[in-house]
């Protein structure tokens, strides 16, 4: 994990270092953005579990040169996490991690006034803490009718994050719409991929991998200040 990320910054510290040896006119916007996510936690031995919503947003800073080429960074706080899927069984669990996120992203777009661009690059988060949304007692689950039919694995709902530092990649594509010469809005798509495990993945731990997976749906404003 750690060769990639070093792999990550080495990539972008060459990129940004051709584009400083060539001269063309550039802007800077900031700008702040929010939207939802679909979140996932990728657990081997697997679990049944699926996509569950939470909520982001945050500020951005982007630089961007007249050859479609640019670098966005942000600071948004965000939730991921991870819901249970119990078929035709009435129960519902949903555990929400609450990350502020850091993505240092390449920036490539095309078009004027109307824009098509992707963004991609490394992301490092900081987990603050999380919630659990459920409709039974998590923590005992003997008398629950119907929940052990399938030999239903259980310890992922009451075991405790281990990492605080997540890093991951992340990819968007999406649409930017200029109302005038400073002001402009987009729409983004993003997926996010965990690198490191969420949970205690030791060789005498239940899981052996816990990578999170998000996908999220974002709309932006921007302002140009130079």
């Amino acid at each position: 994990m750690k060769r990639l990320v070093l792999l990550i910054v080495v990539s972008l510290s060459f990129m940004m270092s051709g584009w400083a040896q060539t001269h063309f006119d550039s802007r800077v916007d900031i700008g702040a953005r929010g939207g939802v996510t679909f979140s996932s936690v990728m657990f081997k031995p697997t679990i049944t579990g699926k996509f569950g919503m939470g909520y982001t947003g945050g500020v951005t800073f982007r630089y961007s040169e007249e050859n479609h080429f640019g670098l966005i960074a942000e600071v948004n706080l965000v939730q991921r996490g991870w819901a249970e899927k119990f078929e035709d069984l009435p129960y519902n669990y949903q555990r929400i991690l609450n990350y502020v996120e850091v993505p240092v992203m390449s920036h490539i777009y095309f078009g004027s006034r109307g824009k098509f661009f992707i963004n991609a690059g490394p992301e490092i988060a900081y987990y603050l803490g999380d919630h659990i949304k459920c409709n039974f007692d998590y923590e005992n689950t003997e008398g629950l009718e119907g929940f052990h039919d399938k030999n239903r694995r259980e310890e992922q709902l009451t075991m405790q994050v281990s990492q605080k530092l997540d890093f991951g990649i992340v990819a968007g594509f999406g649409g930017e719409f200029s109302i005038n010469r400073r002001n402009s809005i987009a729409l983004e798509a993003r997926l996010y991929y965990g690198i490191g495990n969420v949970m205690p993945s030791g060789r005498q731990d239940t899981f052996s991998l816990s990578n999170q997976l998000s996908i999220g749906v974002t709309a932006g404003y921007w302002f140009r200040i130079k």
